[in-house]
């Protein structure tokens, strides 16, 4: 109910309305059914836009620090996470990545929309970088249809370090749905695992024109704010 209050009544008409935010592609998002959303992350209002494009309810797994504030800050935050479709994931490995996979799973058994950054954090510097292999797996698990959708300039508009956004126009482009049933089964093949990854990040490259940089993004210094 919260998700809907803040989409159509809240934020929603505010950013349409201060943003002009553009989308293409929208013919490509399936009405119905499990799908996986996998994108480029530049910046942290790109799961605030990115949804605001989308008809369906759109899921993110984030880290479990946002819902463990004390205070009423901390709860301010949490129910504000949790009402825009945030949920709380442990990224510290081991039996945690097991049971964010789960986490992930349980959204699709319901024939939601999950979706996920493959690299696993937001560009340094608006470059794509290589794309970590848990979102293969969930892609192989699930068996959900997989749509790449790409953040124009909202590192423009929220480079890393600000506090508040710029006033500028922001686009979303929805890229046609990736096919990956000839890989069914082979969850367990690190081999498969890469080369699914590879080909997701191959297609949100070009729908982005992002560089690519075949390296992971965290173990590239970020710039100080």
């Amino acid at each position: 109910m919260l998700y809907w209050f803040f989409k159509h009544l809240v934020f929603g008409p505010l950013l349409k309305t201060i943003y002009r935010p553009w989308v293409e592609g929208s013919e490509n998002l399936p009405a119905t059914g499990p799908v996986i959303i996998v994108g480029n992350h530049l910046s942290v209002i790109d799961s605030f836009f990115m949804p605001l494009m989308i008809d369906r309810r759109v899921y993110f797994l984030a880290k479990s620090d946002y819902f463990t504030g004390k205070g009423l800050k901390g709860w301010i935050v949490k129910n504000f996470m949790l009402a825009v479709g945030q949920l709380p994931i442990d990224r510290s490995g081991g039996k945690a990545s097991e049971a964010s996979l789960n986490t992930g799973l349980s959204v699709l058994d319901r024939g939601e929309v999950l979706a996920i950054y493959p690299e696993g954090t937001r560009s340094p510097d608006a470059r794509l970088y290589r794309g970590r292999t848990g979102v293969a797996r969930l892609v192989l698990e699930s068996g959900a249809q997989v749509v790449p959708i790409v953040m124009i300039d909202t590192e423009k508009a929220m480079p890393i370090g600000a506090k508040i956004p710029k006033i500028r126009r922001i686009g979303t482009v929805i890229g046609e749905p990736l096919d990956f049933t000839r890989f069914a089964g082979m969850s367990a093949d690190r081999f498969v695992l890469r080369s699914v990854t590879d080909e997701i990040m191959l297609e949100i490259q070009k729908l982005s024109g992002q560089q690519y940089v075949d390296v992971y993004a965290s173990s590239v210094r970020k710039p100080s704010a």
